[in-house]
């Protein structure tokens, strides 16, 4: 129940785990409301309940309204909420992250604030990307250059593979009808990935400017990330809706991202990606969770709170 029925919201420990929570649910032409302790949406098919108290994040698409009274309810619930696209193929904004704990943010901010670490952040995201070479001793320059030569080659094995012709990577950001049809299909494409990872990076309660590899200008981790799927994913739908001769190339685009993200199961690839980069080895569900509140300390890093150090009485105060 909501704070605002007289209740006191229920507490971190009284909430489902997030090991035992629905992932993801996507709605797009609901009503949502709240309807005495629960959620439930509305459409011309009746009224559906939203198990709030179980679902990890909740994805709000095109043609969705909810009631404030719902949104406090969600709050309560641990439950976070995305306003996205079609599908999740844009992200807009969100609500409260997924997260109760700050650890998996505070390890993107150390590892962006230490040369070193930085370095071996960005490193690590080549290797997803590019498998079982030695980058250990490659700087960024190394790394940019490596990178360019594998993906100029990536392009050029797809339009060999379609028969698209392919004159390199020029789009004018402000001009989109002017590209030809496969850098018009690339920039949807590539939109719709930024989407999907902006999504999962907020709801992870990481910080989107925070990039390893772009850098500057927010959201520069989203780009980071959704580099990481671009091989595997944009490049080949792309391609192959330009090789069909598709009459509506950004709608078509939009559906074959839409349906390879359920496909390969994106959501769930990027959060495993974003954990090895950033806390490799942990437990998700503890890096996500924290039912204490711990106070920062300069010489042992963080002590309890809820504790009153009140130690020895100063000299000049009375005992």
């Amino acid at each position: 129940m909501s704070s605002s029925d007289g209740l006191p919201p229920p507490q971190p420990g009284h909430l489902t785990r997030l090991t035992k929570r629905v992932s993801f649910l996507y709605l797009e032409h609901m009503s949502i409301d709240r309807d005495n302790g629960g959620i439930f949406a509305r459409d011309e098919r009746g009224k559906h309940p939203i198990p709030a108290a179980s679902l990890a994040v909740l994805l709000l698409g095109p043609g969705t309204s909810i009631t404030h009274a719902a949104r406090h309810l969600a709050s309560d619930t641990g439950m976070t909420m995305v306003d996205v696209g079609e599908e999740g193929v844009r992200y807009y904004t969100h609500g409260r992250p997924l997260s109760t704990s700050t650890r998996l943010l505070q390890a993107q901010a150390r590892a962006f604030a230490n040369e070193r670490t930085r370095l071996k952040v960005a490193r690590d995201m080549y290797l997803k990307r590019f498998p079982g070479e030695d980058v250990a001793k490659l700087s960024m320059s190394d790394l940019r250059l490596r990178e360019g030569r594998r993906v100029k080659a990536l392009y050029q094995q797809h339009a060999k593979r379609t028969g698209v012709r392919w004159d390199g990577r020029v789009y004018d950001p402000k001009d989109f009808g002017g590209g030809d049809p496969i850098n018009r299909a690339l920039s949807v494409a590539t939109t719709c990935l930024y989407g999907v990872t902006h999504a999962v990076i907020v709801a992870l309660g990481l910080s989107p400017g925070l990039g390893f590899v772009h850098t500057g200008r927010y959201p520069a981790f989203v780009w980071d990330i959704a580099d990481l799927y671009k091989a595997d994913i944009a490049l080949p739908v792309a391609f192959d809706v330009v090789a069909e001769g598709c009459e509506d190339i950004p709608r078509e685009v939009r559906y074959r991202m839409r349906d390879t993200f359920a496909a390969c199961r994106l959501i769930e690839r990027c959060i495993g990606d974003l954990q090895d980069l950033l806390l490799p080895g942990s437990d998700i569900e503890e890096v996500l969770e924290a039912e204490r509140v711990y106070l920062w300390d300069d010489k042992v890093g963080q002590v309890d709170g809820g504790v009153a150090y009140v130690g020895e009485p100063w000299e000049d105060e009375d005992p």
